[in-house]
């Protein structure tokens, strides 16, 4: 996340990509292509394993919660995620273009099946915004990518339309929390950063899809609204009052949630749409990060919490999420740096705790909800550079997911992953089949189906740019 370049990051292994794709490298032709060749080939064994543990976890909720949200692998129920009573299949939507990825193309065309029958967006009762943002705007656009339904865009345009009153009846145009899908009532006026600033890439992607501004100005004029808020010194605080645009409190805490995807989202404005507002929004604030949050406990990188006007330590805690943000920015090193900070905690437990206190390495929360940012960093950061490191790592964290996590009816959290054996919960949430299995897949599999050298995916692993649909005449879902 960190980092003072200016430019999109070219690495070695997506030069590469970029190069072979133009015509630039030779497939054979001597020990360097060959080096080249096995740089950046499959590890197809290892591919094939996960797309089986993939396929595990998807049939426990075909089995069991079909057509609702998420499923309680345990005892075979299943809940729904936005509203009781109201499911909208989040689990399908969200698996979506991971099936297109793996090459699941049957379960490609089973989705399409339901979301075409079943999808219904009318519904009266209040939708979260953000999580609306990423997950069904998100996986209804990398749907369109992946199948060329146009059935899925409108749907896409509906439920956005939907959804901007949350911004548009806000007196600073920074959404709402949560907004009525039906009625357009919104409500929730205290809103975290990261709920505020997570919109522009489904947006802005969405007004280059159908044309329409609206979608790209709301999204960006959140996010403006926010950095005009900065302290003195260029930090931000958590939690925002949208109708009168006071901070309601003081603690700057990047790169932890509630606010981490706020700055991949900057970076992804840039990278995406080359937004020049936005790269230089990154920079400034970035830097402030990591001029005043950034230290090291027991030679390892971290990121404390401090008073945004003072920069007065607050806190030394650190959530399991927070590593997916740093591999933005070109700043490899500063990412890599952080990772082995993580990495170092996935030795201490095999199973990464929801939230640590980074002295001595203690977990303070020990659960593990299935989270998949140890694997979406160790992606982002093989592809950027070719280090075997990170796949070795993304095996390690596969297998103990695999060990800790599976049950015979999918996989499910842990409560306490400090006690063996580790004691299981019941719930899959349902971007485990847009993220976990699809970082892990990626790193090992090459598929030809995404392109390496320019693919994008979202905060929620959406993949908004890369498709690389084969020929028409094999996806029977065409």
């Amino acid at each position: 996340m960190i980092s003072t370049s200016l430019a999109v990051s070219t690495t070695r292994r997506r030069l590469l990509y970029a190069l072979a794709a133009a015509g630039g490298v030779a497939v054979g032709g001597g020990p360097r292509a060959a080096a080249r060749e096995r740089e950046a080939g499959a590890d197809a064994g290892k591919a094939r394993e996960i797309r089986a543990e993939f396929l595990h976890a998807w049939d426990g909720y075909k089995r069991f919660a079909w057509g609702h949200d998420e499923v309680l692998p345990v005892s075979g129920g299943h809940r729904e995620f936005f509203a009781a009573g109201h499911p909208v299949g989040l689990s399908i939507v969200e698996a979506l273009d991971t099936h297109f990825l793996m090459g699941l193309d049957d379960e490609v065309g089973l989705c399409l099946d339901w979301i075409d029958d079943r999808l219904d967006l009318d519904i009266d009762a209040p939708f979260q915004v953000f999580e609306t943002t990423i997950r069904l705007v998100g996986g209804l656009l990398a749907g369109y990518l992946v199948t060329g339904r146009r059935a899925l865009l409108e749907l896409c345009a509906d439920l956005a339309d939907r959804l901007l009153p949350a911004f548009t009846r806000s007196p600073t145009g920074m959404p709402y929390r949560f907004v009525n899908l039906r009625t357009g009532a919104v409500s929730g006026r205290t809103t975290p950063l990261a709920e505020i600033g997570t919109h522009i890439l489904e947006f802005g992607l969405l007004s280059e899809l159908t044309g329409d501004p609206r979608y790209l100005r709301a999204a960006k004029g959140a996010l403006g609204a926010v950095v005009r808020r900065r302290s003195s010194l260029d930090l931000l605080a958590t939690t925002m009052n949208v109708e009168t645009g006071e901070w309601a409190d003081r603690a700057a805490i990047a790169v932890n949630p509630p606010v981490d995807s706020f700055y991949e989202y900057l970076w992804g404005a840039w990278t995406m749409f080359r937004d020049e507002d936005c790269r230089e929004w990154f920079r400034t604030l970035t830097a402030a990060i990591k001029k005043h949050q950034s230290e090291r406990s027991d030679g390892l990188l971290w990121f404390r919490q401090v008073d945004f006007r003072t920069g007065a330590p607050l806190g030394r805690r650190q959530s399991s999420l927070a590593v997916a943000v740093l591999p933005v920015g070109g700043d490899n090193a500063l990412a890599a740096d952080y990772y082995r900070s993580w990495t170092a905690v996935l030795d201490k437990y095999a199973v990464i705790p929801e939230e640590i206190d980074y002295p001595g390495l203690k977990a303070t929360d020990p659960r593990n909800e299935l989270r998949p940012e140890y694997a979406n960093c160790a992606f982002e950061l093989y592809w950027q550079t070719g280090d075997p490191f990170y796949r070795t790592t993304a095996w390690r964290y596969f297998q103990n997911l695999r060990a800790h996590h599976r049950v015979p009816g999918g996989y499910t959290v842990v409560s306490d992953v400090t006690r063996r054996p580790m004691a299981k919960g019941d719930h899959c949430p349902a971007y485990v089949f847009a993220e976990n299995f699809k970082w892990l897949y990626l790193t090992f599999s090459d598929t030809s189906r995404f392109d390496y050298a320019r693919g994008y995916l979202s905060t929620e692993g959406k993949l908004l740019r890369g498709a690389r649909p084969p020929a028409r005449s094999r996806l029977g879902w065409l």
